[in-house]
């Protein structure tokens, strides 16, 4: 897998907010569903260019959607909450927001 294709998009919800403007920085990435976390560092260390402290995995459940008497179901994917080092900055953010 390429790095490139490890991060999908940020995820920018009230929640992910409120962690980044906590005092540590904190990102919130959606990633490919078959990442871990050392291939999300290694990513992050690459293309943002900022040196990870931690990197916290998750798999978020897709819900359940009616679609008239249909029931359908939304797809699973994985969340990574990334801790950067203390006095990090990332760099190249604008092009991987969408």
């Amino acid at each position: 897998m390429l790095l490139s294709d490890v991060l999908v998009k940020p995820v920018l919800t009230e929640k992910a907010s409120a962690i980044m403007s906590s005092a540590c920085p904190v990102i919130t990435f959606r990633i490919h569903p078959q990442a871990g976390k050392q291939l999300v560092r290694q990513a992050v260390e690459k293309i943002l260019g900022a040196k990870v402290q931690s990197v916290r995995i998750m798999t978020c459940h897709g819900k359940r959607r009616r679609m008239g008497r249909f029931i359908g179901k939304t797809a699973d994917w994985k969340k990574a909450i990334i801790t950067l080092r203390q006095g990090e900055k990332m760099t190249g953010m604008e092009n991987l927001l969408p």
